[in-house]
Order: structure tokens, then sequence, then C-alpha cells
């Protein structure tokens, strides 16, 4: 195979679902598709503290953070328009887990909202407390790509692509 490319990247630590395309037109056609907000997206984070709202969205504007690269920032006055969705699905000692809808595809969006929600992502050394480690001594981002879906272009059928969730959530109790 002599083209393979990214259409759908994750932040590093994340784990889950990723898109690739095959062919340069596959890739203009499905990048158009996230562009346009034409893909239903859908990740699980296990967050610290309970939140306030089981339903909440979120709008602030992101820009990267000039002092710290690879970092992101709310900039409400220059950043770019960031919203998700979160939805409270589960509640344990201290932590929740968390269905994060994003709308737009801003770099560390999903973690940047929740942070500045006052529950950052476990296991986020960028955007969370100093102490980084998740129950049981796990040093991982607590942060997973579980679905995308959306039209296909070329043959107009729904497509659903999951990754599994039961050993994610087992890893911290919400099973």
């Amino acid at each position: 195979m002599k083209f393979l490319r990214f259409i759908h990247r994750l932040d590093a630590d994340t784990s889950g679902v990723l898109l690739l395309a095959k062919s340069p037109g596959a890739l203009r056609a499905l990048s158009v598709l996230f562009e346009t907000h034409r893909v239903d997206k859908l990740y699980l984070a296990v967050v610290r503290g309970i939140p306030a709202k089981t339903h909440w969205v979120c709008n602030l504007r992101l820009a990267p953070e000039p002092s710290a690269v690879g970092r992101m920032k709310v900039d409400e006055r220059s950043g770019k328009d960031a919203e998700t969705h979160f939805d409270v699905l589960q509640v344990g000692q201290e932590i929740a887990l968390v269905a994060a809808r994003p709308t737009t595809g801003r770099t560390h969006q999903i973690r940047v909202h929740l942070a500045a929600a006052g529950h950052p992502v476990l296991g986020d050394p960028l955007y969370g407390p100093k102490n980084t480690m998740q129950p049981g001594g796990h040093p991982d981002l607590a942060l997973r790509a579980v679905r995308l879906s959306f039209q296909d272009p070329f043959q107009q059928r729904q497509i659903r692509i999951e990754a599994p969730t039961m050993d994610f959530k087992k890893r911290f109790g919400f099973a």
C-alpha cells in the first residue's frame, strides 16, 4: 500500500478509533466531512470530581498557549470556536464517566473544556493537577475515542466505526 493518511487524528495519549484514507480521493472527500462538521464523534472520559450538571455544552474558544508549546488555552478574544456536548454517564468515588461529543475538532478541545469546567481528565499531564496518576497507579490519559459515524460520500450509506469500551470502563470501576 503506497498511500495511507490520517483523516481523524487523536491526541498522542488518547486511545480508540482512528480514520485513515487509502487514496487521495478518499482523503479529500472524508476530510470535507470533518471540516463541515458532518461526522458524529463520541469520546469517553474519566474526570476528577462529580460535575454539578448531568448535561452541559461548552463553547469556550481555544487558542495555542504562547508560553507552552503544544498546549492550548481558553481565549475568548482571539481563540477559534470550539463546541463540546457533555453527558455524565456514571459517577464513582470522586470521579465521573463522561461522554463527550465535540462538534468542532480543535487540538485538545475535550481536555481543555473539561479542565475549564473544573473536571480535568484523569492522567492529563497538560491540563490536570500535578499528580497525574489515576486510581490503581495508571499514568494513562483517561480519554478514549469510542465512535465515529458519518454518511459515506461514495456509497451513500451510514458508516459507524466503534472501539471497545469495556476494558476502559472496568479500569476505573465503571463496568
